[in-house]
């Protein structure tokens, strides 16, 4: 019903049913385009970027990915000022017939507060569906100049990058006998909050007039509205890109300084004079060198004039100067040099004390909060969490905390349970929560029962259980827009997939039997919590689980499957294999 054309500013009135929008084509003509401003904006053709980027705005392809994002992502229920979701078809469609340039004026914002340590909370701004949409389609054309022009160790809010990466980056840098000795923790006071206007709307390459609509557009609390005189709310889709393009730039002004591998190919002798590295993520940042001396009297005050011209300022108190011999935290873990002058130094990575501090409060926390449910439904919400944590560290020597984390875990689940039978004897308890599993005692775990009626036993995760995978760190100049690298991202997803799928057989044979493609959308399946199983024969009309009747499909595309099938692609059938019949 619908029809796509690639620049076409009127092809979204022609859209009446959201499910006949095909994805694949969608897709492929966004990225056409990006790939096109990505390349312009490495010759420094900037009319050309502008160009490309008002046709990547104004295209139908774009304004339906735009929507397909805003309401399919994690905040797809949460409304703002004006109390509306897009949650319907017809909803959608309308939402993409609204994506105009002409006559739109942002709505406020409705400010939220969610916790950031157990005495402070962090402000964040909701905007409307619809500014989210907005947002989210001018993201489109502003992410491939971003990335392009990016710091080559910036990570934070970045496509195919984590903090694993940056963590990595510092043991490169750091880990040799040879390596700089001082560390320059740095931190911006209040980034999101206090940078400038003036700036943004004078260095980002994009639609200014609307970018100034979004910074001017206030906030509402309490039924009273607040105006907005700098900074970029934290909560927009765009803020986080906004946020790096203004503090991107640091790196190659150290670089001139003092020598930078990004300029000279590692072959300049200041890299080597200063041992200047640096290594930032969102607004925290590490700047490594020779002696105390340099990062207080040249490196600090550089910093300094860098962010002022931005309207930052670095935080007294969370900005220092650290020995490597007595180690920092950054990103929740612990960087130190052990033995260091000695023939054995090495430098060591762990979780920081105050991160684990933090994760058990909390855990116990949780144990509190559920001391009157069930034991199936403590199990099912600590699991998530001790997993979750433990894969953020297992990249690091992470295993002698793991087990102690098992072991404070026990604990407040042994008290739990003393708790709940004041009256039973402790051999009781033990029997009746607690269980031997091979050559492991007291596992907490319990009967659940499953939706066919049958009951299996359902346990509680160690984090200890989480296998110790070093990290291999993505490459500085690597980027997503840049087609030379796109054999090079498709390796590090191969890699990165068959470790999250190790243990889950079948997925992992339709994963790579679909080219890890969605067969309704052509994207790639990342996120294994987004994919559904299909079954091309219903179980109702007695289709198996076999792998030749499945296909792993997006929770969207799986309902527009359901409502239109013909958009499915017409796949050869999977054979079967046995090595896949778990």
């Amino acid at each position: 019903m619908t029809v796509l054309k690639q620049f076409d500013t009127d092809a979204a009135s022609t859209v009446y049913d959201w499910h006949s929008i095909r994805w694949a084509e969608c897709h492929q003509q966004v990225r056409k385009l990006q790939i096109r401003i990505a390349k312009a904006t490495g010759e420094k053709r900037w009319r050309k970027v502008k160009a490309l980027q008002w046709l990547l705005t104004h295209s139908f392809s774009a304004k339906a990915m735009a929507v397909k994002r805003v309401t399919t992502n994690r905040g797809k229920k949460t409304p703002g000022v004006d109390g509306e979701t897009w949650s319907t078809p017809k909803a959608k469609a309308e939402g993409i017939r609204g994506l105009t340039r002409v006559g739109y004026k942002p709505q406020p914002l409705r400010r939220v507060y969610i916790p950031k340590s157990p005495s402070s909370r962090r402000p964040l701004g909701i905007p409307t569906m619809k500014d989210r949409a907005m947002q989210s389609l001018h993201l489109l054309a502003l992410e491939p100049v971003s990335e392009t022009t990016a710091d080559w160790n910036s990570y934070g809010f970045r496509p195919e990058r984590a903090t694993r990466d940056a963590i990595g980056h510092l043991f490169n840098v750091l880990a040799q006998k040879s390596a700089a000795q001082w560390v320059l923790e740095g931190d911006i006071k209040g980034c999101f909050d206090n940078i400038s206007h003036r700036w943004m709307l004078e260095n980002v390459c994009t639609d200014t007039k609307v970018l100034g609509q979004w910074l001017k557009a206030g906030y509402v609390e309490n039924r009273t509205l607040f105006p907005t005189d700098a900074g970029t709310p934290q909560g927009g889709i765009i803020s986080p890109v906004l946020s790096n393009l203004v503090l991107d730039g640091l790196e190659d002004l150290l670089g001139r300084r003092f020598g930078s591998r990004k300029l000279d190919n590692g072959r300049n002798h200041k890299v080597a004079k200063f041992k200047v590295h640096f290594v930032r993520y969102a607004d925290d940042f590490c700047i490594t060198g020779n002696s105390r001396e340099l990062l207080e009297t040249t490196v600090m005050p550089l910093v300094r004039d860098f962010l002022a011209d931005r309207g930052l300022t670095l935080s007294e108190t969370k900005t220092k100067i650290t020995h490597i011999s007595e180690g920092f935290d950054f990103l929740g873990q612990n960087v130190r040099k052990y033995r260091f002058g000695k023939p054995n130094e090495k430098l060591l990575i762990k979780p920081s004390k105050k991160n684990v501090k933090a994760f058990l409060e909390g855990i116990r926390e949780t144990v509190r909060k559920f001391r009157g449910s069930s034991q199936e439904s403590l199990i099912k919400i600590l699991n998530p969490k001790i997993v979750g944590w433990a894969n953020y560290h297992k990249h690091v020597v992470s295993k002698d905390t793991f087990v102690k984390i098992d072991s404070d875990i026990w604990r407040a689940l042994w008290s739990w349970a003393l708790r709940r039978h004041p009256m039973k004897s402790r051999f009781w308890i033990r029997q009746r929560y607690f269980d031997v599993v091979g050559t492991r005692s007291h596992v907490f775990r319990c009967l659940r029962k499953l939706k066919d009626g049958s009951k299996s036993w359902y346990h509680l995760w160690k984090a200890s259980d989480v296998a110790i995978v070093r990290h291999v760190r993505i490459q500085g100049e690597a980027q997503p827009y840049d087609s030379k690298f796109e054999e090079y991202f498709e390796k590090r997803l191969a890699v990165k997939m068959a470790g999250s799928l190790k243990g889950r057989t079948k997925l992992l044979f339709l994963w790579k039997e679909q080219g890890g493609l969605c067969p309704v959308c052509g994207e790639a399946l990342t996120e294994i919590k987004e994919w559904h199983r299909h079954h091309l024969v219903r179980r109702v009309d007695r289709g198996s689980d076999a792998c030749s009747n499945l296909r792993l499909l997006h929770e969207n595309c799986h309902r527009q499957h359901h409502a239109n099938p013909d958009l499915l692609w017409k796949t050869p059938p999977v054979e079967e294999e046995s090595s896949a019949s778990g």
